[in-house]
């Protein structure tokens, strides 16, 4: 795909699509194709295309090219390919550079020579052209230092500018009006005619060429003089552009003598004004009078002008020979006003000669300046940019994107690349930072809470809060609204600017919704121990790093009190209460959350319980006494314990008293003891109950 922005573009803008003007980054972009892109047979967008408003970069590819102080470049694209076209002043060469399918290829070389002595002497510039009805390509050359050597001819590729064997036309001098010509363009005006023009470097003159319907006929030459004094000194380079809107054509003309200045000369309507409606003019930067060689310290020996219109502007590329400098200036409107910047030195450019056409290659846009100080060639180069969700796009409608960074992005348009129907369309499109918002940052909350979020600038014509979930309704149109989820939640807000910025953002509330669960009530025997805490309890959980909090209180009768849980054995009703917290820092914040829960341990005194065997030489106090395990025992009126033989071996009336397996200090045998207890419970009641434990060694 390609699009030629040559010196004397016939500029139609069809508009092909809307978006909007301004944008801030991160701000959803709808694009709408207008129903002139309907049923075509190719899409193309480039959503972040190379923009000439941009600052260029440039690459110096080296002498290996077979120039010899080359005077004059021009690039074009023919079939699939793209060529490069050089003159040797020094040596009458004319060189063709193939680059294939891509201008950052390497290009092959084919040295044509002088074809055959036909080619002017001392070549200083060139102009590219292909007739649309015939397809014929003719590259028109200009040369010659003095008079006596100045001439005008003609290159002929025919159909395809692959063509290795050119004919070439050697127009001569016409009775000695050139002297010193360069800077050529033809082109065809309304009326179907084929003009030229030139300037004559060493008599500051601008020189007509009259093709009649012909271009490749032997033109007549017509002598304006110096437009009203706007050539003023050793014109070096000339471009030319059609005015669409305003029905004029314009050249530009650099100028190397005494002023070191670009002029401007209006043709009007026609290629071919009486002296009357033509006009010259110096052109200036804005910060001086109108007349005057106003781009001090930018433009200080001019040696060649591009000219393009890219997005609606129009840009002209001056290359400077004695600062190697590259310098841009641009414009809203072809008479101005004018705006210089200069881009320095890029791409090595040694006292450059000559630069070429513009030609844009999707979303990328190149250039070739040629350096006769070192025989080099730099390829100047405007990339596409990286800042949209989205680079490119082929299908009728494009999906909405966003950029990420402010700055002027390019979007661009073609259908039915390369077909007799192709048409392009470009719009640039603003994108701003963020206007000031003072709003929450994301933000924690209890379960059963209620935040406060709040979104305001100044600058918003208006602001609307998304109803996702748990919102307060009535307030969704103002700066602050209330929300009470019940889980983490996400509430998007948007906020909408006189300027066409629109910010969608949101606030995240993350919602705490810890739950303690101690368990239900219950009843144990005398003695015996429970396990507390229910199947509810939040817990921990390290995929997500939420790390909470456990307490029991009172921690009296338990194994842990910090265990979800723990091992409870009180000796009467008990009740016990669970506290989960979590402490949450977000944002240099901390929120606590809390939940609690209990649980009533009821003890049941109905009978004396007694373990049915136990180790004296247990470490483990729990096993190596033998022992009423009631803890509600009020009054014991015996505790005896009988070997098999009927021999009393223990004897106690204290409750919490066991035996240690011993008699008169003695280890008892291993074997079945018989055991009788009397005693009264905490509730009145008594209990008489015997039976047999065994001691274990």
């Amino acid at each position: 795909m390609l699009l030629i922005l040559s010196q004397v573009s016939i500029l139609r803008a069809q508009v092909l699509f809307s978006a909007p003007a301004t944008v801030c980054i991160n701000q959803p972009v709808t694009i709408v194709p207008d129903s002139l892109a309907f049923k075509a047979s190719s899409y193309y967008w480039g959503f972040c295309s190379g923009y000439l408003m941009d600052a260029p970069t440039g690459t110096n590819l080296g002498n290996h090219f077979g120039f010899h102080i080359p005077a004059g470049i021009d690039i074009a694209y023919d079939q699939g390919n793209y060529f490069g076209f050089v003159l040797n002043s020094q040596t009458n060469e004319f060189i063709r550079l193939n680059f294939g399918n891509s201008l950052t290829n390497t290009p092959s070389i084919t040295n044509f020579g002088n074809l055959d002595s036909g080619l002017a002497i001392n070549p200083t510039s060139m102009y590219i052209l292909k007739d649309s009805v015939s397809k014929f390509w003719y590259i028109y050359v200009t040369g010659g230092f003095t008079k006596a050597t100045s001439s005008i001819g003609r290159i002929d590729f025919g159909r395809n500018l692959n063509n290795p064997h050119p004919n070439v036309v050697n127009f001569g001098n016409f009775d000695g009006i050139l002297d010193g010509p360069k800077g050529i363009f033809v082109a065809q005006d309304s009326t179907n005619l084929w003009y030229g023009y030139v300037v004559n470097h060493n008599t500051s003159e601008l020189i007509r060429l009259d093709f009649s319907y012909n271009e490749s006929i032997t033109p007549q030459l017509y002598n304006y003089g110096n437009i009203s004094g706007s050539i003023l000194g050793a014109p070096t380079d000339m471009a030319a552009v059609y005015d669409q809107p305003n029905h004029a054509w314009h050249l530009f003309i650099t100028n190397e003598g005494v002023s070191s200045s670009v002029a401007r000369v209006d043709l009007g309507p026609s290629l071919t004004p009486s002296n009357t409606f033509i006009s010259g003019v110096t052109i200036n930067d804005g910060t001086t009078t109108p007349g005057a060689s106003t781009f001090q310290y930018r433009i200080d020996q001019p040696s060649s002008i591009t000219i393009t219109k890219d997005c609606g502007n129009y840009y002209l590329y001056v290359t400077d020979s004695t600062t190697s400098q590259l310098i841009g200036i641009q414009m809203t409107t072809l008479v101005g006003p004018y705006t210089a910047v200069d881009y320095n030195n890029i791409g090595f450019m040694n006292f450059p000669s000559s630069i070429s056409t513009v030609l844009r290659d999707h979303d990328n846009l190149y250039c070739f300046v040629a350096n006769p100080a070192d025989s080099t060639l730099t390829r100047i180069n405007i990339q596409q940019c990286f800042n949209s969700s989205i680079p490119s796009y082929t299908e009728l409608v494009p999906p909405v994107y966003k950029y990420n960074v402010p700055g002027v992005y390019n979007i661009y348009f073609v259908i039915n690349d390369g077909q007799p129907n192709m048409a392009t369309y470009c719009q640039p499109i603003t994108v701003l930072a963020y206007p000031p918002i003072y709003m929450n940052n994301d933000t924690t909350i209890c379960q059963g809470d209620t935040a406060k979020l709040y979104a305001v600038s100044t600058l918003a014509d208006s602001i609307r809060w998304q109803a996702v979930y748990n919102i307060d309704t009535s307030y969704l149109y103002r700066d602050s609204v209330r929300v009470y989820p019940n889980y983490t939640t996400t509430y998007p807000v948007v906020l909408y600017y006189p300027f066409g910025c629109i910010v969608d953002t949101s606030v995240k509330v993350y919602v705490s919704s810890l739950k303690a669960d101690a368990g239900p009530d219950r009843w144990i025997n005398d003695g015996s121990s429970t396990i507390l805490g229910g199947p509810f309890t939040t817990l921990f959980d390290s995929s997500y790093g939420l790390d909470y909090s456990y307490n029991w209180q009172p921690f009296q009768y338990l194994s842990d009190s910090s265990a979800t849980n723990p091992t409870a054995n009180p000796p009467y009703d008990f009740t016990y209460v669970l506290t989960v917290s979590d402490y949450i820092v977000r944002n240099n914040d901390t929120v606590a959350c809390v939940s609690k829960d209990t649980v009533t341990v009821h003890i049941n005194c109905d009978n004396l319980y007694l373990p049915n065997a136990f180790t004296p030489n247990s470490a483990n106090p729990l096993t190596n006494r033998f022992g009423i395990l009631n803890k509600q025992i009020v009054q014991l009126n015996s505790f005896m314990i009988y070997d098999r033989w009927g021999q009393e071996v223990f004897t106690t009336t204290d409750p919490t008293k066991g035996w240690d397996g011993t008699f008169n200090s003695q280890p008892c045998d291993v074997g079945v003891y018989v055991w009788v207890a009397d005693g009264f419970c905490i509730n009145g009641k008594r209990y008489t109950r015997s039976g047999n434990v065994t001691l274990l060694r």
